[in-house]
């Protein structure tokens, strides 16, 4: 007979409490590690990138999660790495690190049977090995090359038993790791990007102006001499909100938007005479087409502004883009 389940004693007050005190707890863990952080730190990070092989990450249990997280962020940070579940490398699983591999090994405890069993094995195979555990003088602690100290006070759960506290911290001092590797790396925005090429960061990191913008004869230009009545209907059979203005070579001079327009209404000026330069905005913001995307659109918030003429080397218009075209390209 199965027994009954305990009775709920549900309280706000007290789920709040909690709630604050688990984060203070979890905090100060992640906290104390800044001190503890010394040359053992930096030398693993030396062993890492120093490595012909890869990053091998493993860990039982919760620290096996955290261990997956450690080494899906190194993969997409620049360090080729993989997580190995330290139970099925007993059972094949061990043939997939080389030598040239680095072991970094998680256990709160440093007494992980399964890690433990397959230590001697990595070191035979010539492998090193980095402990994160939470013991110093614990057993996987001491058999490492390198050990890394993840040590916690005490854990969040209010019985001090679940692992809560000290994985928040192992995947802190993880991350740390990560950072420091993407560093020596130089790991930029672009390689970035190169790891991350379906999603919307992808996109952001990869998209540059000369993909989203309207090509140069799809642009609205007209010469300085223009009747403003031409223009403006130049501007309107354009569907961008603006017209450029350009000399006989291309080069932009001015620019006159839907913007210009409500303003020359409200100054009351005589549309039916006068010619574009004399309301054109002058040496009007430009980017070139090979600036990413991302780019267009600081610009353009910075500046307030809705649109960008597009520009090459010597000025001459080649396109043009606004804030439409952005959200249709999905870069915002």
């Amino acid at each position: 007979m199965n027994p009954s389940p305990p009775a709920l004693r549900f309280s706000p007050e007290r789920a709040l409490e909690l709630g604050r005190q688990t984060l203070s707890i979890e905090a100060a863990a992640v906290a104390a590690l800044i001190d503890r952080l010394d040359g053992d730190f930096a030398k693993a990070v030396e062993l890492i990138i120093n490595s012909h092989g890869r990053l091998i990450v493993s860990g039982m249990g919760k620290s096996g999660h955290i261990a997956r997280k450690i080494a899906a962020t190194m993969a997409s940070t620049g360090t080729p790495a993989y997580f190995v579940h330290p139970a099925e490398a007993s059972h094949g699983d061990l043939g997939m690190i080389t030598r040239d591999d680095v072991l970094l090994a998680l256990s709160n405890s440093g007494e992980s049977e399964e890690l433990l069993r397959i230590v001697p094995l990595i070191k035979r195979q010539g492998a090193r090995l980095i402990s994160m555990t939470g013991v110093p003088s614990s057993t996987l602690a001491r058999e490492a090359d390198i050990h890394l100290d993840a040590a916690v006070e005490q854990e969040a759960c209010p019985h001090n038993l679940a692992p809560t506290a000290s994985t928040t911290a192992a995947l802190a001092l993880g991350d740390a790791l990560a950072v420091a590797l993407l560093d020596a790396r130089g790991f930029g925005p672009d390689d970035f990007a190169r790891s991350h090429p379906g999603g919307s960061l992808g996109r952001r990191l990869l998209t540059r102006v000369c993909d989203v913008m309207r090509p140069g004869d799809k642009v609205p230009a007209v010469a300085p001499a223009t009747d403003l009545t031409e223009a403006i209907v130049a501007m309107s059979h354009g569907g961008l909100g603006l017209v450029a203005i350009t000399d006989p070579a291309g080069k932009t001079l001015g620019i006159f938007t839907d913007g210009d327009l409500r303003r020359a209404f409200e100054k009351r000026i005589d549309l039916r005479q006068g010619d574009i330069a004399s309301v054109m905005h002058p040496a009007p913001r430009t980017i070139r087409p090979d600036r990413l995307a991302v780019e267009a659109v600081e610009m353009m918030e910075r500046l307030r502004i809705n649109a960008l003429l597009v520009v090459d080397a010597d000025g001459v218009l080649v396109g043009a883009l606004n804030m439409h075209d952005l959200f249709t390209a999905k870069v915002i």
